[in-house]
């Protein structure tokens, strides 16, 4: 639209001419309504452009009025020789007014179409979150069922509350009738042990979990597991380690909810009767539980140490892919801590280290790195270590296998327990890794972080001192404290350094060193 001024033939008044015109920018019509280019961004462009215009003509229009009405007053007076009043006061008056009402009711119209599309605009933007709100999540791997089912029908606080807690990765909280329908009336039990019973259920969605029933006792061993478990592992979230949903806690029960496990524990496929996993995805199955240990030891915010590594706490998933479980034991530490204060003794016999029985060093994050490295001895010869008496006994496998690294005959061995000559690269790194694991001094010990490395292939293995020097000296002293000392002067640590790992292992110049 475009005003435009100007005198009409015959008449001295002003004239104002309305001529339609179509107005384009980027090519999109801008003067009809029905175009379905229209863009309401453009539009709000164009209202700008158009406002100074808009005053520019007015102005022009209003000053040539002002000088168009002087001359005709001035001519009419020299005509008649008259001395007549001058009204272009009046008129330009009432000119001025006219231009006034009139840019009112243009910057209404501007108003209102403005107006129109900002509220166009949050409609469309409520409508494409309420879609996103009520559409189904197509995979929901993480999370209960019923709350995701729920979670739209709640208030705005209880919401917020939600998300602060996911946001801190806290479990959620079941109550006891929640549990009993996810079990079915705990219809379908997986196992028991010391601290209750283990039943399999599933959620609404038909995802499956492990419900852990916690046994009571009178010594609050029910009490400290449940408060172990959930304050480490409900903290964490790593593909290694098995994740806690929620729990339920209350004067009548103790439960922990966590994901199902398929496959079971590691040690059934171990020392049971039929042994239905190959020797390379046991190979697979250490570097995956080395890194769940590694997250546990060196990338949480605080350190946790869990205490009772070995092959029953190491569950599988449908595609045999371990995750480190049973945290029951499990502690928090700060990273800046040099060892953490224990009252009794904790772990298994057989896969606890050596500074549990004695108290010549500290209870350290090294605790779990010796259990590991009796744990890769079980997976490399598919027997268990623990009890058996390995003082003396030449038949202890951790003890065989460091006598046949010493006479170089690693392969020799591997062969012999029925690994395959395609792995027997992998088992002989597997044997030394593990002799580095479980050495007498805590600061011998590598980092799990660099047993990754090692048992991965990608570094060259330094030569592990001798192992289980503390087993002799028991036997032949007395002095535990005294005889752990000598061993620990044995051999020099002193150049131990866990950020570059050189103490255990180098970089590779040519083939990879197994």
């Amino acid at each position: 639209m475009k005003f435009a001024s100007g005198r009409s033939s015959g008449k001295g008044r002003i004239v104002l001419c309305h001529k339609q015109r179509r107005l384009t920018r980027s090519g999109i019509d801008f003067a009809s309504s029905n175009s379905d280019g229209i863009r309401k961004s453009r539009g709000m462009d164009l209202l700008r452009n158009f406002i100074p215009i808009l005053f520019m003509h007015l102005r022009k229009d209003f000053l040539n009025s002002r000088k168009w009405r002087g001359e005709r007053s001035k001519e009419k007076r020299m005509s008649s020789g008259l001395s007549l009043p001058d009204n272009s006061s009046g008129s330009n008056t009432n000119s001025t007014v006219i231009y006034v009402v009139l840019s009112l009711v243009i910057f209404s119209v501007i108003g209102a179409i403005s107006c129109c599309f900002a509220r166009r605009v949050r409609q469309g933007i409520v409508r494409e979150l309420q879609s996103v709100v009520t559409s189904p999540a197509p995979n929901v791997a993480h999370s209960p069922a019923q709350n995701t089912v729920q979670i739209w029908e709640i208030d705005a606080p209880t919401m917020e509350k939600f998300l602060r807690e996911i946001a801190e990765e806290r479990p959620v909280r079941f109550t006891a009738q929640q549990l009993y329908s996810f079990t079915s009336n705990y219809s379908a039990p997986l196992g028991s042990g010391g601290f209750g019973m283990v039943y399999k259920g599933q959620f609404p969605n038909g995802m499956k979990i492990a419900v852990k029933i916690l046994k009571r006792d009178s010594d609050r061993q029910a009490e400290e597991q449940f408060m172990a478990e959930v304050g480490t592992i409900g903290r964490t979230y790593h593909i290694n380690l098995v994740r806690l949903y929620g729990f339920c806690y209350d004067q009548y029960m103790g439960a922990l909810v966590f994901e199902y496990m398929e496959n079971g524990s590691l040690d059934k496929y171990l020392f049971g009767k039929k042994q239905e996993i190959e020797w390379g995805k046991l190979h697979d199955v250490a570097i995956g539980t080395a890194k769940g240990l590694a997250y546990l030891h060196e990338e949480c915010q605080q350190r946790i140490i869990h205490y009772d590594i070995k092959p029953a706490n190491i569950l599988l998933d449908a595609n045999f892919s371990p995750k480190v479980g049973d945290f029951g034991l499990a502690k928090l530490c700060n990273r800046d801590s040099t060892h953490m204060s224990l009252t009794g003794y904790r772990g298994t016999p057989g896969y606890s280290a050596p500074e549990f029985l004695l108290s010549n060093f500290p209870i350290t994050h090294k605790c779990d790195v010796y259990s590991f490295g009796m744990v890769l001895f079980e997976i490399i010869g598919r027997k268990r270590n623990a009890g058996v008496t390995p003082s003396g006994n030449p038949d202890w496998f951790p003890q065989h296998v460091w006598e046949e690294y010493r006479k170089l005959k690693l392969e020799e061995m591997t062969r012999s327990c029925g690994i395959e000559e395609k792995d027997k690269e992998r088992a002989s790194r597997m044997c030394k890794v593990a002799l580095w694991c479980v050495q007498d001094s805590p600061d011998e010990r590598p980092p799990m972080s660099a047993v990754v490395k090692m048992l991965e292939g990608g570094v060259e293995i330094m030569p592990p001192p001798k192992p289980f020097l503390y087993l002799n000296l028991l036997t032949t002293r007395g002095n535990s404290k005294l005889n752990l000392q000598q061993a620990r002067t044995s051999s020099d640590y002193s150049t131990c350094n866990e950020e570059s790992g050189s103490y255990w292992y180098k970089k590779a110049t040519s083939n990879l060193e197994v």
